[in-house]
């Protein structure tokens, strides 16, 4: 992956508020594309993910890699900042980040039980808890996740023992000791029937014993701490930490289970979907996330729609859930496509725990976990392409599972769409925000503003898609905007205390702020 290029802009900044929307500028790119080049399918990035503070940021790829950048601003310009808040000026720079490490988290395996290949594509990554300047986080793959510890480690280097180069020969003996090599004559057991100890003449040659020397030199090490596997008969789809520090959560398809992070050889079954007779099979897990601050907490959706929140607390299996999030179907609006379109693929909680983001093919809804009538706001993402589900659903892009995210403060959401666009909506209390994004070094040259919150239309995106002529995964949209439906930003991740965005399109990692 060519993540070593990346690229700058300069600075410009909006003023920030919590109702006014946000000009969005480029700031870096990371493994851009040259004109021309063809795309390696294991470059593609599958997975982003902020640690907790926003000083790192991780990715993985199709090809089982997991890419490691740092936040620079912070180190650079510490002093600076300092000075800025005695003097009560605002800080304005923007996020920089550089490439730290990578390192192969996982290779392609092969079930030979059930003569199934497993993928190395990096499904999900999670930070967990940094601990003595380590930092730790999980990877998963379809069957088997892993828990890494990346830390620095002073460079060691041995010093040579001062022979005489001239003098040594090999392993032999030294060449022109003293050291007389007369035969004498022996008995058993190492015995000699000579009565000569006497040094050799000039004495022992000089040898010192090696010396460890630690240089000022740091390199990156990044160990595999445990390795989590033979829980799961469903691709993973899901990992999700705990608020305690000690346990995390994984979900297929039917089941999710509870791990220990330091025991690795057993888990526990807490929630698990599947009937006594599979043709009974009417909707399965899609995603699973533990709540930020409450350990006994947990929601998971489904591909049905709706968002089951759990106690741990209740039972040691969670057959039944403490409330259940659906939204009302329209009278008359039921199709083939219905259950196709209604299936969430990303759940996030908000920062403070009180709000669920949920992400379906058309959608983006907020809920409040107090109340459970409805969502408290719908944001309609692809509402264009619902003329175009036939199309969609014939060439398999109807089952794209996009991701969503909130920002720290809990005002705006995002997520991605096709043709590398990607959305934010303000979700405030009166807010009108709504923006499209592309990821490119343009990020605003496509962008358009809703007029209305009830709608959450997107202004340039609301129209009619026609077909075009002689292309079957691209469309357009009232005014004339031509889509791409072979590109999409499926992966995308807001920083936990700033507004900066980091998304992935293809092989390319771009970065914004405002």
């Amino acid at each position: 992956m060519k993540y070593f290029r990346f690229c700058y802009e300069s600075e410009s900044v909006a003023p920030v508020g919590g109702s006014q929307p946000l000009e969005w500028k480029f700031s870096q790119v990371f493994g851009e594309r040259t004109a021309g080049e063809e795309i390696q399918e294991v470059d593609i990035i599958s997975a982003i993910e902020f640690n907790r503070n926003g000083d790192h940021l991780a990715t993985g790829d199709r090809g089982g890699r997991v890419v490691l950048f740092e936040r620079t601003d912070t180190q650079d310009h510490v002093g600076h900042r300092r000075d800025l808040e005695k003097m009560d000026y605002p800080f304005n720079r923007h996020l920089e980040f550089r490439y730290k490490t990578e390192f192969q988290s996982h290779e392609p395996e092969f079930d030979y039980l059930k003569s199934l290949e497993i993928e190395e594509k990096i499904n999900k990554i999670r930070w967990c808890q940094s601990s003595n300047g380590a930092l730790f986080l999980l990877s998963t793959n379809d069957k088997t996740i892993k828990l890494w510890k990346v830390q620095e480690k002073k460079v060691k280097k041995v010093c040579n023992m001062n022979v005489d180069s001239t003098k040594a020969m090999g392993n032999g003996p030294i060449v022109g000791s003293s050291i007389s090599t007369s035969s004498k004559q022996h008995i058993a057991n190492g015995g000699c029937t000579s009565n000569d100890f006497s040094f050799p003449t000039g004495g022992f040659p000089s040898l010192h014993l090696p010396v460890v020397v630690t240089s000022h030199e740091t390199n990156l090490m990044a160990r595999c701490r445990r390795i989590y596997t033979h829980a799961h008969d469903y691709h993973i789809n899901s990992i999700s930490n705990n608020s305690d520090g000690e346990t995390f959560i994984s979900a297929d398809d039917l089941r999710i289970n509870l791990w220990n992070l330091e025991i690795s050889s057993q888990s526990f079954n807490i929630v698990d979907v599947k009937p006594a007779n599979m043709e009974d099979l009417t909707e399965v897990i899609t995603s699973a996330e533990f709540h930020p601050t409450h350990c006994n907490m947990l929601a998971y959706s489904s591909s049905k729609g709706s968002i089951r929140l759990i106690d741990m607390r209740q039972s040691a299996l969670c057959d039944t859930h403490s409330k259940l999030f659906e939204g009302q179907e329209a009278p008359g609006s039921r199709s083939f496509f219905t259950e196709i379109i209604a299936s969430i693929s990303d759940i996030k909680f908000a920062k403070d725990g009180r709000h669920i983001l949920s992400r379906d093919y058309m959608t983006l809804k907020l809920w409040d976990i107090n109340m459970d009538s409805g969502p408290v706001a719908t944001f309609q993402v692809h509402e264009y392409l619902r003329p175009k589900l036939c199309d969609l659903y014939e060439n398999d892009s109807i089952f794209d599972k996009f991701e969503c995210c909130l920002s720290g403060n809990g005002l705006r959401v995002a997520t991605g769409s096709y043709s590398n666009l990607f959305r934010v909506f303000g979700c405030s209390e009166g807010s009108t925000e709504a923006i499209t994004l592309e990821a490119s070094k343009n990020p605003m040259r496509r962008q358009g503003q809703a007029t209305s919150r009830p709608s959450r239309s997107l202004g340039n995106l609301s129209g009619v898609v026609r077909r075009v002529k002689g292309a079957d995964n691209s469309g357009v949209d009232a005014n004339g905007n031509a889509f791409d439906f072979t590109s999409k930003l499926l992966h995308l991740a807001w920083h936990p205390t700033e507004n900066s965005i980091a998304c992935a399109a293809s092989n390319s990692l771009y970065m914004y702020y405002a």
